[in-house]
């Protein structure tokens, strides 16, 4: 077993543009073959979402010429499919903009994306998308109410990649929320955390967790409670350790704590979710020896997970340079990133990381007091 380094290659080439992604399941995806990820959408310096998109090749530490999707997005997902193409769904347009409805296909063949005939049976972005027992799982996320401000979602439809493209709804979720995370625990999926728009300055994170079950009876609801978390959380990251267990990390600042203090500093626990019985239960782990969120969390080896990057908050902040390693519940410091950043794409192929773009800095923390996005790409691979 080999153990992952963070070494920037000077050789490695900057990303196509500038950009940002801050949703949970937008960024990256590894390809079929496990050589190549895409590469998708996201945000420029003034949140209006991108049409770009590109292949990095592992092997050739080398970007594609640039494949434009049909729509731009930003806050949608991206989700491997059976056969190799990858599905983008939902999404903004621009911060503040309604959701998007529409779904479109990358055929790694082609090289092109193709849009999918039927749109979502509801518009949406923040929400989570992944693939389970052949259909990918589409859940949660925000819309707009009339009166233009932005709701968190119950529903959850399923795309039948084998059906035409075809759309069915998956039942309606037990809690609404958004900006959450799915972990796919063989034919069932965790969606944990998240927040929901109340019309406050700070949405409020949840602990709440759900577990869908792709094998429900007929006429019995997919959506069952999960077990809660120990600390609520957005912002936050959740990675599979095995078929049966997450790793949790981070999150945004909590704000007020229980004895009326307030901690403005982004979460350093995390928690392990195991899925014993009908809930599952979660227990502590180790906490990370700094505070983050918006970072992000790929599963680099069995059992082992690298936590990269991440901020305290979106103003005035630079992206953090620090990396982690977590593997039989310890935490260990590697090498860090050449340039710090948050809202970033990260792709694992094997023990070799790929990570691209994001915010490097806002705010004070910029001289132009303007958000600094970045377009450098670092290879990161695995040492002895």
């Amino acid at each position: 077993m080999t153990t992952p380094t963070l070494a920037a290659e000077p050789t490695a080439p900057d990303y196509l543009t500038a950009v940002t992604w801050a949703g949970q399941h937008d960024a990256a995806v590894l390809l079929e073959g496990g050589k190549k990820a895409l590469v998708a959408g996201g945000a420029d310096a003034v949140s209006v979402s991108v049409k770009q998109s590109a292949v990095f090749d592992f092997d050739t530490a080398k970007w594609s010429d640039p494949i434009p999707l049909g729509t731009a997005r930003q806050l949608h997902t991206l989700t491997l499919l059976p056969g190799g193409k990858v599905l983008a769904t939902g999404g903004i347009g621009a911060a503040g903009g309604p959701a998007l409805a529409t779904a479109e296909l990358f055929d790694p063949g082609t090289g092109k994306w193709t849009p999918v005939a039927a749109p979502m049976k509801t518009a949406r972005w923040g929400h989570s998308a992944v693939l389970v027992g052949g259909k990918v799982l589409v859940a949660g996320g925000s819309a707009l109410r009339p009166d233009g401000r932005a709701v968190a979602l119950r529903s959850a439809e399923l795309f039948d990649p084998a059906g035409a493209g075809s759309w069915a709804a998956a039942g309606e979720m037990t809690d609404a929320r958004t900006g959450h995370a799915a972990v796919v625990l063989g034919k069932k999926v965790l969606v944990c955390g998240g927040s929901v728009p109340v019309g406050t300055i700070e949405d409020p994170a949840l602990a709440f967790c759900e577990l869908y079950d792709s094998e429900a009876a007929a006429g019995a609801s997919p959506w069952t409670p999960a077990a809660t978390m120990r600390h609520p959380r957005s912002g936050h990251t959740a990675t599979a350790l095995s078929a049966t267990s997450v790793l949790v990390t981070g999150g945004k600042a909590p704000g007020v704590t229980e004895d009326g203090a307030f901690d403005p500093f982004a979460r350093s626990t995390a928690e392990i979710f195991d899925l014993i019985g009908a809930a599952g239960t979660w227990k502590d782990a180790k906490p990370l020896p700094g505070g983050r969120a918006f970072h992000r969390a790929v599963a680099v080896d069995a059992g082992a997970v690298v936590v990269i990057g991440g901020a305290d908050d979106v103003v005035n902040e630079a992206g953090y340079r620090s990396a982690l390693r977590y593997a039989a519940g310890e935490w260990k410091s590697l090498p860090g990133l050449v340039e710090g950043r948050w809202g970033f794409a990260a792709v694992a192929a094997g023990n070799t990381v790929l990570v691209a773009g994001g915010v490097a800095r806002t705010g004070q923390a910029a001289g132009g007091q303007k958000t600094e996005l970045t377009k450098t790409a670092e290879k990161v691979g695995g040492g002895a």
